[in-house]
């Protein structure tokens, strides 16, 4: 094990991170505190990961609907068209949407004001 200062650690952490890919531990203090350790990193799985579905859950199995064409007017919005009529009252009626009003100024759309001169 090597401590090192926080300094020494920045200086050389090519040095020790190529130590602790070898299997030295390293502690890194400030002021002759231990903070933290620096040591390898073994990221091999302790076994393969199954493929496929989950144990114990049902397999999803895409409806036949999925595959026939879309409305006419669905297939509009897609593309670009006019929107689905999805609610007859406009969300902002329903208290969906809350729209800024106006724009709040940023340091830069200020206009300088003048400083006075100490006498």
């Amino acid at each position: 094990m090597i401590k090192t200062s926080v300094a020494d650690a920045k200086a050389k952490l090519s040095e020790f991170l190529d130590r602790a890919v070898s299997g030295e531990r390293i502690v890194i203090c400030r002021h002759n505190k231990p903070i933290a350790e620096l040591r390898g990193y073994d990221d091999a799985p302790a076994r393969p990961r199954p493929i496929g579905p989950l144990p114990g859950r049902p397999t999803f199995e895409v409806p036949s609907s999925f595959f026939e064409p879309l409305p006419d007017d669905e297939l509009e919005a897609w593309e670009g068209g006019a929107p689905l009529a999805l609610s007859p009252r406009p969300l902002v009626a329903q208290g969906g949407f809350h729209v800024a009003e106006g724009k709040t100024a940023s340091r830069r759309d200020r206009r300088p004001t003048a400083r006075r001169r100490r006498s």
